[in-house]
């Protein structure tokens, strides 16, 4: 099915909008009228952008002027879905114009409207709102009491009471003072564009408030903030959904001492309408124990309409598959149909085929996403359902291997909106992405850990097409927003246990300090941010050795970076603590792999050290970009010209050193923020653009915590030489070259 789409901008209103950081985006395609107020500017725009009307001219909507009853006739016909090319019995009006004759046909054959006599309409007398009233109520077959003679208001007589009556009960229209409606005076184009628009779910219209999250990793410090948006979004939308991307595992300490309990019984609370899995809830592998647990203690329905779990015997009981209305929570669905307010919605989820390679489906298999889309978005087409949304963990961005949501978006007509995750994309307003029917879908993400929550109001015509969209992300902000109580009490206990965690020993001792010492008067002296350090060696170790567990990059050539911004505090002698670790990685950077070429490489490392120089001869000064790197060495010159200092560069294959192939690919593992281009790699924000850029993620935290302990009960990590600023004989950190 084709849907045809014509957007106008809207708004979201809310007080967690006004107090948070939004950041607001809209749609295209809205009204150009230059003389519509504030007051009148959603009515307008709702008629326009269901061409109800195109105003007095491109430019010109005219609200004031007193509207005829033949142009009325007009508007509600449209706005009851009647088109101009339909047939209709001749109402016998001789008055009618041309332009508005089928409407009245139609309305008449309705029993919408009456003329003033039997062959005259009135179609160039004023639409009093008397008239209006009755019209509307009509229209929209709003109920009726036709044994109300009286109202409130003194000026309505007995014929038009019933319909005033039931048009101000619905809060589509009220007097003009507490006893007077104006009975007889006439409608304006902008009060008729306000009826209207009040009135437009009665005629089929739909307004629907979508929530949304993904990839929060077990990051669940927000979530009392996050419920505090959610309460006031529900309070003012009556239509919403909640809805989540996948990756709720693998991330945070609540992760490492809860596996996946403490989110399940916070996204309870927050009351999830559905959910799809991410690639990290099949990190475990084995049993998929917490994967189990997670989907049987959901209260909300998991979605994956291209997972196959009929291969793992303990999870196959958990899924059904095909489309199921109202499917409860407990359980693992191809997709489900939800009614909300009387309208149904479907609803299906699709997981990143990546899986495969970035975590431990073991015998889960995960299908084409593209065909599985296809099949169940004809299984609620012939259902006859008309608004369908995906969650998605596949990611914004296209990938010639994996697939994105945008190629989703092409390939598969039907889809309204994505609810997308896996690539961390802060995505401030919607992308709109026509597929090859030429109907068009939205694609939404907000991010990361809870930073965000998303938001897309958007509205539907009768047909289930799009009209109108207005995507926000409300920054969870906690100096602005309040937590709500019952879920920080709910939370409380699991916090608790995870700062017992902190205090915990990893097992390991080191007998030497791992230093992220800071040289931040530029003195020349040892920094984690201009020079070599053996805290920064060992996390960039870290990444190599989990990146090289990914079945994805076994014998290819992988090297890792760190940037030094990232690694904040050192760890003294002696026994390591989680809390430690924590503190030295405190921003929950996910690992992230980029595939690039040696040239690129070697652009990236001119952006490590591109820094100014300290006067005297004393190298670089510091820099959070500079970074640290494993399966790799190179050198530089501090005193040639920023771009131009790399000298040489070697990685390691096997156990040889070899020269940098500058045409060669290569696997870069580093964090998620250097990966999208933070600290001025462009070189990696191009590479993620063109989709070589993949997230099997991984707590940083655990990451460090996991490769310390492989290394056994003690480690003595040096610094080795693999960053030499060749203008100096002795390094700042005291490496000497001769050595």
């Amino acid at each position: 099915m084709t849907k045809k789409t014509r957007f106008m901008a809207t708004a979201i209103t809310a007080t967690a909008v006004a107090t948070a950081l939004a950041v607001p985006s809209a749609s295209a395609d809205a009204s150009k009228f230059t003389d519509v107020s504030e007051k009148y500017k959603d009515a307008v725009n709702f008629l326009w952008a269901n061409d109800i009307t195109k105003g007095i001219s491109s430019t010109t909507f005219d609200t004031t002027s007193a509207v005829k009853r033949a142009d009325a006739a007009v508007f509600i016909a449209k706005t009851m879905g009647l088109e101009p090319g339909g047939t209709y019995k001749d109402s016998g009006f001789t008055d009618v114009p041309v332009h508005a004759k089928w409407a009245v046909d139609a309305l008449t054959e309705k029993k919408v409207v009456n003329g003033k006599t039997k062959t005259l309409f009135g179609s160039n007398e004023h639409l009093t709102r008397n008239e209006a009233a009755a019209m509307i109520v009509k229209a929209a077959e709003l109920e009726v009491d036709k044994s109300i003679k009286v109202t409130k208001f003194e000026d309505v007589n007995g014929n038009f009471a019933p319909y005033v009556q039931a048009l101000v009960k619905e809060k589509i229209a009220s007097g003009k003072s507490n006893k007077v409606f104006g009975a007889t005076m006439p409608v304006t184009r902008g009060e008729l564009a306000l009826f209207l628009n009040r009135g437009n779910a009665k005629f089929g219209f739909f307004d629907l408030m979508v929530m949304h999250m993904n990839d929060h990793h077990a990051y669940l410090e927000p979530f009392p903030y996050v419920a505090t948006v959610v309460n006031e979004l529900r309070a003012k939308h009556e239509n919403n959904l909640l809805l989540h991307g996948g990756d709720v595992f693998s991330g945070d300490l609540y992760w490492s001492k809860y596996k996946g309990k403490a989110d399940t019984v916070m996204m309870n609370y927050l009351g999830f309408d559905a959910v799809t899995f991410g690639n990290h809830e099949f990190d475990e592998g084995g049993s998929h124990d917490a994967m189990r647990n997670y989907v049987k203690g959901a209260t909300f329905p998991v979605l994956g309409a291209n997972i196959d779990l009929s291969g793992e015997p303990e999870l196959a009981a958990l899924q059904t598959r095909g489309i199921v209305e109202n499917a409860k929570g407990g359980g693992v669905y191809d997709g489900t149909i939800v009614e909300v307010n009387g309208e149904k919605i479907g609803l299906f989820g699709l997981t990143t085929e990546e899986t495969a390679d970035i975590a431990s489906p073991n015998k889960v298999k995960l299908e084409n996403y593209i065909d599985r889309a296809k099949a169940t978005v004809a299984a609620f087409e012939a259902k006859g359902i008309n608004k369908i949304v995906a969650l998605t963990h596949i990611g914004v961005h296209e990938s010639s291997v994996y697939g994105s949501d945008q190629s989703l978006a092409k390939a598969v007509p039907g889809i309204d909106v994505i609810v997308g995750g896996h690539s961390h994309t802060e995505l401030k307003e919607p992308i709109t992405v026509e597929n090859n029917a030429g109907g068009k879908t939205l694609i939404i993400q907000t991010g990361e850990y809870a930073k965000n929550l998303g938001t897309l109001d958007v509205k539907f015509n009768p047909k289930g097409e799009m009209y109108s969209n207005h995507g926000e992300l409300i920054v969870i902000d906690k100096e602005k927003i309040k937590p709500d109580k019952k879920a920080a009490g709910i939370l409380a206990p699991f916090t608790l246990g995870v700062e017992e965690l902190k205090k915990e020993s990893i097992g390991v001792e080191s007998e030497v300090v791992l230093d992220a010492k800071r040289d931040s008067s530029n003195e020349g002296t040892s920094s984690v941010r201009h020079n070599e350090t053996n805290l920064g060696n060992l996390i960039a170790d870290a990444m190599l050795w989990k990146a090289k567990t990914l079945p994805s990059l076994q014998g290819k050539t992988v090297i890792s970076m760190q940037n030094g911004g990232g690694i904040r505090t050192s760890v003294d002698e002696g026994t390591i603590t989680v809390g430690e670790i924590v503190k030295v990685l405190p921003f929950g950077n996910p690992l992230a792999i980029v595939e690039a070429p040696g040239k690129d490489i070697k652009r990236a490392l001119e952006n490590s050290v591109k820094a100014d120089t300290i006067e005297g001869g004393k190298g670089l000064q510091e820099y959070g970009g500079f970074l640290h790197v494993g399966g790799m060495k190179f050198t530089f010159d501090s005193t040639k010209k920023a771009g131009e200092r790399i000298q040489d560069v070697k990685v390691l294959e096997g156990e040889e050193y070899v020269a940098l192939d500058e045409e060669k690919t290569y696997f870069i593992a580093t964090n998620s923020f250097t990966a999208r281009g933070g600290d001025g790699y462009d070189v990696f924000k191009e590479a993620s653009a063109a989709g070589r850029v993949t997230d099997p993620g991984f707590s940083d935290t655990q990451n460090m915590i996991e490769y310390l302990q492989s290394l056994g009960g003690k480690i003595n990590p040096k610094v080795e030489g693999r960053i030499i600023d060749v203008s100096l004989d002795v390094q700042q950190n005291g490496y000497k070259i001769t050595e």
